[in-house]
């Protein structure tokens, strides 16, 4: 790696993204979270998590580097009871300090999907509700974030930089450049615990309405949002702030 970003005390003097991202370029993704906290401070940091079927790999080489980063969870009220508990179960085997679980505003859901079906009609305002606006305002504190997407998972993500601007933060992805063969090794070497659904055929978990198994040889996203053009959720596809 080419260097770490100095420390710094406020949002101001903040490096960046391209300055990072050209430093971090081929760092670990060990480098890359170390980095993160050396620029903004573990008060300013945060990493966000499903814990979906890959979560535990990251959440695992974050723990290694500091297990008191906050995490923030989307619980949008549609996940899988398997999620909860395998949120549990990572929490415990990797000892992990910080986990907040986020839910939607009760008076927005109230507001917007009284009869819990907006997953059905507009499924972009019902991730908005859910995941993006919840986000933006667990966000609020931190001037950083983590996150898991890799190059790999294709479509908008093929070109991801190692560090992007997320608005008024940074925007961390630090297993950009990590292949299938290096995510299943850091599996097989830690013994992490799989995701309870990984088995049944779920390759990527997000909410219940909108999630399905995959055939062998689809995209291991092509169970998300089946049968709809949609791909992202919408908190990587618009700034937080």
């Amino acid at each position: 790696m080419n260097g770490i970003a100095p420390q710094v005390s406020s949002v101001s003097t903040l490096p960046s993204a391209e300055e990072l991202d050209r430093a971090l370029r081929d760092a670990s993704p060990a480098e890359v979270i170390a980095a993160a906290l050396k620029a903004v401070g573990r008060d300013k940091l945060a990493l966000v998590s499903s814990f979906g079927t890959e979560s535990a790999t990251l959440l695992k080489v974050m723990a290694g580097v500091d297990p008191a980063i906050p995490v923030i969870f989307l619980d949008t009220g549609w996940l899988f009871e398997e999620t909860l508990a395998y949120r549990d179960t990572l929490i415990e085997t990797l000892g992990l300090k910080d986990v907040r679980s986020i839910r939607p505003a009760e008076e927005t859901l109230t507001r917007e999907d009284p009869d819990r079906d907006l997953w059905f009609s507009d499924p972009d305002a019902c991730c908005r509700i859910r995941k993006v606006e919840p986000l933006a305002r667990a966000l609020k504190p931190f001037s950083a974030w983590l996150n898991g997407r890799k190059r790999f998972q294709g479509n908008a993500r093929a070109d991801i930089p190692v560090v992007e601007d997320d608005g008024a933060r940074l925007k961390f992805n630090p297993f950009a450049n990590v292949s299938r063969e290096e995510l299943e090794a850091i599996f097989v070497r830690a013994k992490l615990p799989r995701h309870p659904l990984a088995a049944s055929g779920f390759r990527s978990v997000g909410c219940m309405p909108c999630t399905s198994r995959t055939a062998e040889g689809e995209d291991e996203r092509a169970g998300r949002w089946r049968g709809r053009a949609k791909t992202e959720c919408g908190i990587h596809t618009m700034k937080t702030s």
